[in-house]
């Protein structure tokens, strides 16, 4: 970019503000069923709010290359349904009880019937895609999905094992949690035509985000309020999972806090939750995961340096920097 950039809102969505009003018109629309249950799961999970960041950056990508189509808002609907499907599986294996702030769906109306409605969910979206009449498309978000698919088992298989080292925290967070920020980028870039180079610029872009999120999130079991953020501090040790935090934090202690940690992990023990955060906070892991974070926001930054210059843009640029200040 060689002029300057607009000047950043104080929101760095605020640009597709309309947009995401939109958005909600066509998740309202389709998330309709004949079977009661079906309906009250998906609104009551999809009322409980969230960032709804993947679709956000589709729309914002759409922006910042100009593309105006209608497509964008049905293809925004699809990523979200396929997260918040995602979810509904997710709490039912973590055995998650609070999310956003409120009972998880799976503690409100039981694992068999979220199970099933991220299922369905999870056809609804597939149904949308179709509609977009590209092949393309259909390849994205089909990897995606299959990608994301096996990253979960991934995590599965790493719960409760201290021995994992941060390429293979990487490896699975890649998977599970970025891949879908990547699809979510480049499709806005094959909606709106752009050249190869651009739309792998855009899916950079989305990974690296998405990437850095997860961090953060993971920094915050240890560094955040349970009120702010919705969820129980500590659920991540009582998961048995080995984050970035808890990795650093081995590294650096003593033998005697890193028995401790690892103890944790392979038991999925809380008992001791306020020694290890404590150790977390105290070895310096919680500056080591920030700093692995702030790196992959730099990288994203760095991916859309030659997007068009205009406010969607300056939106883009804003969120990759906000998300280091985030609290919950």
């Amino acid at each position: 970019m060689n002029a300057p950039l607009p000047p950043a809102s104080p929101n760095p969505l605020a640009p597709i503000a309309h947009d995401m009003l939109e958005v909600d018109g066509v998740i309202a629309h389709r998330l309709t069923s004949s079977v009661p249950l079906v309906a009250q799961i998906s609104q009551y999970i999809i009322a409980a709010g969230g960032k709804r960041l993947r679709p956000a950056l589709l729309l914002l990508i759409c922006g910042a290359l100009g593309y105006k189509g209608s497509e964008r808002f049905n293809l925004a609907a699809v990523v979200e349904f396929i997260h918040t499907a995602t979810l509904l599986h997710d709490d039912v294996v973590d055995e998650s009880t609070l999310r956003r702030g409120r009972a998880t769906a799976n503690e409100s109306f039981g694992n068999p019937a979220s199970v099933l409605v991220g299922d369905f969910l999870y056809s609804r979206a597939f149904q949308m895609m179709v509609s977009a009449g590209s092949m393309r498309i259909m390849e994205i978000l089909s990897d995606a999905t299959n990608v994301i698919a096996e990253g979960e088992v991934l995590q599965l298989m790493n719960m409760h094992d201290a021995s994992l080292d941060e390429e293979g925290y990487l490896r699975v967070i890649r998977s599970k949690t970025a891949k879908l920020f990547e699809a979510s980028a480049r499709l806005g870039a094959v909606l709106a035509g752009a050249p190869p180079a651009t739309e792998t610029a855009c899916a950079t872009y989305g990974q690296a985000l998405g990437t850095a999120f997860q961090i953060i999130d993971d920094v915050l079991d240890y560094d955040g309020v349970a009120a702010e953020m919705g969820k129980n501090l500590g659920d991540d040790l009582r998961e048995g999972k080995s984050t970035l935090p808890l990795i650093a934090a081995m590294q650096r202690g003593t033998l005697e806090q890193s028995t401790l940690i690892r103890q944790a992990i392979e038991q999925g023990s809380t008992e001791h939750l306020e020694d290890i955060v404590a150790i977390v906070r105290n070895t310096g892991a919680l500056d080591v995961a920030r700093k692995a974070a702030a790196a992959e926001a730099q990288r994203a930054i760095d991916a859309i340096s030659n997007l068009p210059i205009n406010q969607h843009t300056a939106s883009l640029l804003q969120l990759a920097a906000q998300l280091l200040e985030r609290r919950h």
